[in-house]
């Protein structure tokens, strides 16, 4: 109580944190250091309906630092406003270490977990997102096109394509996806609906090879990456090797088990 008192000190009636279980506040304070990282995980606790546990591995994961991180061309492409709310829902990097795949992974096979798991992943994205489909067709003058995942995000009322690369980004995925974003901008989009955004995410990239890329696009696009590690480097680097808690097992009666 005296650190909860310490660490929100004047009335909270109002506050994101007031409206939260006992059980939330004592993460909050077990887990953070500052009173802007917790008043941003009691936000979105309250307004996304976290659990305590969901909160912990969003914390765990560092979903404050990664929101809105992904390198996009949203301030050119979109008007000021549209701008700032596009680049809320493109985080750098997605952690899907729920899916159990390993690094060399095809982009198929992370398709196909992200499909499986699709609770799982919409929680990753972020609240707003509702799934529309995958692989979906379309015919352009007899050619076909199929966009990886397709989704709507409710609160924005825009459509996100979503396009996985499981090798390092190329300029080249740039258009690929410009292309995707256009065609559902022109065939699926309403009048009501906001611009439609594209979101690639990659293995790993070149930010200034991003830079480039997305400097004289005209659909609004983000490049993020995945990664399957939930702690950032440095806590990864802090834990030992499996190699290290590994005991071998003493030879018994002259022979090697």
């Amino acid at each position: 109580m005296r650190a909860f008192a310490l660490a929100w000190p004047e009335p909270i009636g109002q506050q994101a944190v007031g409206q939260l279980p006992w059980g939330h506040v004592t993460v909050l304070l077990d887990k953070l250091d500052t009173r802007q990282t917790r008043e941003w995980y009691a936000d979105r606790a309250v307004t996304e309906g976290w659990s305590r546990n969901i909160m912990a591995n969003q914390i765990m994961a560092r979903a404050h630092a990664r929101a809105g991180s992904s390198p996009s061309n949203f301030a050119s492409a979109l008007e000021p406003g549209d701008s700032e709310l596009a680049q809320q829902i493109a985080k750098d990097p997605y952690v899907v270490d729920f899916l159990r795949l390993t690094s060399t992974a095809a982009e198929r096979q992370l398709e196909q977990g992200l499909m499986h798991q699709m609770v799982r992943t919409l929680q990753e994205l972020g609240t707003g997102f509702a799934f529309v489909g995958r692989q979906i067709h379309f015919d352009v003058g007899g050619d076909d096109f199929y966009v990886d995942l397709l989704f709507f995000h409710v609160e924005q009322l825009r459509y996100v394509v979503v396009e996985l690369k499981a090798g390092k980004f190329l300029p080249e995925h740039a258009g690929k996806l410009q292309f995707y974003v256009a065609l559902v901008d022109d065939r699926l989009r309403r009048p009501a609906h906001a611009p439609t955004v594209g979101i690639l995410i990659c293995a790993s990239r070149n930010d200034q090879t991003v830079r480039y890329a997305l400097s004289r696009a005209g659909s609004p696009m983000a490049v993020s990456t995945y990664t399957y590690d939930a702690l950032p480097p440095k806590e990864q680097g802090a834990l030992p090797r499996p190699a290290d808690l590994t005991v071998q097992a003493p030879p018994t009666d002259g022979f090697t088990p």
